[in-house]
């Protein structure tokens, strides 16, 4: 696997936004609910060629983190570790990252991505040559059915149909499982072609878990996500032995270390790889390098991100051939009210395709970026002249 050498190109100007997005609807999950805005830290790196590279920093309170602390860690913490650096120092500059501030792993996915754009843009290379050999043209998109109001859901069902979309991943255990299994019977007869995922996000107790899991792998699912607790890895174990469809691990696995422990206790089938737990798109790359290793299969996951980030994993996975189940890249398409970039994040037939221009291939639309801003350079409370 060979990958491109970075380019020497000190880094001159470091800006960071915190914005907050309105969406279409409202997203139920096992662990919470997602409705309004989603807010998203947007950091530029600029290079001493007034270049631009870009990252996106995605948090959820309830599963990774808060926005204000993915703001701290880019605004206070990382600054003084980028500014007169070059981007040829990538690894340096993330390890330090690493050892400056706990956790915060949006924030540092979103300095890795920053730096690997940069880079691209400089070099006239893609974001993913960096990381690797292309692997794939396009990535299938699996998009999650989620709202309380299953009209609403049997609407996007329609689109997703006349889109080429065909995977879908049913979000349950946040009402009762009979409305999990009347979605799933309705899917399964009325998209015959669509294949199906249940993802619980952490919703079920372990009573709940034994019961209701095996009878949903009864309906010839792709995989279940995440029945119960990140830490009961107990009972994700003797699910295991329960049923014949593939258990996953999400909120259970962020990084190497994770999954390194997964691994050795039997605990789930595959792993959901998402950059923004991992904390960089080369651990990322890791996490499902070592589950393939271990014989466990792995799929692109996302928090909820605007087409930034999904560019950023869009490159990850065109490198990692580990990677064999798809990608749930579709809020830009299908939750945003509108997204940041300055043109649409590509979408062809169902899939994703990887792009071949310098850096992650688009950029955001800045005035975009500084319209939904709530703080950052010429914005919000204490923000500082760009």
């Amino acid at each position: 696997m060979t990958a491109s050498a970075l380019p020497d190109e000190t880094i001159t100007g470091y800006d960071v936004w915190h914005c907050a997005l309105p969406v279409t609807g409202r997203r139920d999950h096992g662990i919470g609910t997602v409705a309004g805005t989603v807010e998203v830290i947007i950091l530029r790196l600029t290079g001493e060629s007034g270049l631009a590279g870009f990252g996106e920093a995605s948090p959820w309170t309830v599963f990774t983190g808060t926005p204000e602390a993915s703001f701290a860690a880019l605004e206070r913490y990382f600054r003084p570790l980028v500014l007169g650096r070059k981007v040829s120092e990538r690894d340096a500059i993330m390890g330090e990252a690493a050892r400056a501030v706990v956790h915060c792993t949006e924030a540092k996915a979103a300095l890795d991505t920053a730096l690997l754009d940069l880079a691209g843009k400089c070099a006239g290379k893609p974001a993913w040559s960096f990381l690797g050999e292309k692997c794939r043209e396009s990535i299938p998109l699996s998009c999650s059915i989620a709202s309380p109001d299953f009209d609403a859901d049997r609407a996007l069902l329609e689109r997703l149909q006349a889109d080429g979309v065909r995977i879908v991943k049913l979000k349950g255990g946040f009402r009762d499982h009979a409305f999990d299994m009347e979605r799933i019977a309705y899917i399964r007869d009325r998209y015959p072609a669509m294949a199906i995922r249940l993802d619980y996000n952490q919703g079920l107790s372990r009573e709940q878990a034994l019961r209701q899991v095996p009878e949903a792998a009864g309906y010839g699912l792709d995989f279940i996500e995440q029945p119960v607790a990140a830490g009961d890895h107990r009972t994700m174990a003797e699910l295991r032995t329960m049923i014949d469809v593939p258990l996953l691990a999400d909120e259970s696995v962020f990084g190497p270390e994770d999954i390194q422990r997964a691994i050795a206790e039997g605990w789930c089938d595959g792993v959901s790889v998402k950059i923004m737990k991992a904390g960089s798109l080369s651990r990322a790359q890791q996490v499902a390098r070592m589950a393939a290793g271990a014989g466990l299969s792995a799929y692109g996951g996302d928090m909820f991100e605007t087409g930034l980030a999904h560019l950023a994993g869009t490159h990850m996975i065109a490198a990692t051939p580990e990677i064999t189940l798809g990608c749930e890249f579709y809020q830009a398409r299908y939750f945003l009210a509108e997204d940041l970039l300055a043109e649409p994040f590509p979408f062809s037939n169902g899939a994703i395709p990887v792009p071949d221009g310098p850096g992650l291939g688009i950029d955001p639309d800045m005035e975009k970026v500084q319209g939904y801003a709530v703080n950052g350079p010429g914005n919000g409370p204490g923000a500082r002249a760009a």
